[in-house]
């Protein structure tokens, strides 16, 4: 999954206004006690944080 395509799956479910702000200051114990930007940083494929993403979050699977 290229990033683009991770960010605008998060803007598509949390909104453009939240999704930023969810990045930056939610930390995840799926993603090792990490923010989704500290996972990225880290090297971690956008697939996996955005998989983390949907586990924690309960993403429907439809958007998935």
């Amino acid at each position: 999954m290229r990033l683009t395509v991770f960010w605008q799956r998060m803007v598509a479910h949390f909104g453009a206004g939240y999704a930023e702000t969810f990045a930056r200051d939610h930390v995840m114990t799926e993603l090792g006690g990490r923010t989704v930007h500290q996972a990225l940083d880290a090297g971690w494929e956008a697939k996996d944080v955005w998989r983390a993403v949907c586990s924690a979050m309960n993403v429907p699977a439809e958007n998935r």
